[in-house]
């Protein structure tokens, strides 16, 4: 398997939720990349991640999808076609029926309906099923306040699942700026961020984090520059990268 470039903690700068927010608007109002090609861009790399925790191997190898219903969700959707396209035996389970979904989102759950894909809304009494690794997918940076619900239900099956859980972006239930740790709140054996890390991953104990990883969603560098953020190109060498 290829090793994964690393990078020091101590040389990145870190994101509040509101700097990402205003990431996200540039990328869209001055740069034209839309919510679609971000999306799409998270979860390829997602679907590489989950690969390279499988030890590249996913061919008929049973991967459950824990997708919300907003960006985060979306981006888990994608990785599940993408996993699915590469022969893995990929469920979903999502917070919400389909016709709750809209946006980016309902155009990459309609996919996987297309597909055929095993797409289930999670109910009361409802147990998860077997599975050789876990994506977390349900809340991420856009986090407020305690996860509840649906979502709620599901991040306490996932950490009762003896499978390992990777999480995208953020672990649901962490506050991605402060760091504080929700109840509940997802148990990662595996983070993959967007972007740049967010300060909560930094603060947050590993037990939630786990490893942590950064993914490229093709933030243009004048961008970060714009908001006053000096930072060299990071992705020369791989579109995911290991942070120690």
């Amino acid at each position: 398997m290829v090793t994964i470039p690393t990078l020091a903690r101590a040389s990145l700068p870190l994101l509040s939720t509101d700097q990402m927010r205003e990431v996200d608007r540039l990328m869209i109002e001055t740069y034209g990349i839309l919510l679609v090609q971000m999306m799409e861009n998270a979860g390829r790399n997602l679907a590489d991640m989950a690969q390279r925790l499988l030890e590249e191997e996913v061919g008929d190898r049973p991967i459950l999808v824990l997708a919300g219903r907003g960006a985060n969700g979306g981006g888990g959707l994608a990785a599940a076609r993408h996993l699915a396209n590469r022969g893995a035996e990929v469920q979903v389970v999502t917070t919400h029926p389909p016709d709750a979904f809209a946006g980016v989102p309902a155009w990459q759950l309609q996919t996987l309906l297309a597909m055929g894909l095993s797409v289930i809304e999670a109910g009361d009494g409802w147990e998860l099923p077997a599975a050789d690794l876990l994506i977390d997918a349900l809340i991420g940076y856009g986090l407020d306040g305690p996860p509840r619900g649906a979502a709620a239900a599901l991040i306490r099956l996932a950490n009762s699942h003896p499978a390992a859980i990777l999480a995208l972006d953020a672990p649901s239930g962490l506050d991605a700026t402060s760091g504080l740790v929700h109840a509940p709140c997802i148990r990662a054996a595996a983070t993959l961020t967007l972007a740049l890390p967010k300060a909560g991953l930094m603060a947050a104990a590993k037990e939630v984090v786990g490893e942590l990883y950064l993914a490229d969603i093709s933030v243009p560098p004048a961008l970060y520059e714009a908001l006053g953020i000096d930072l060299e190109p990071l992705f020369t060498r791989s579109r995911i990268l290991r942070i120690v």
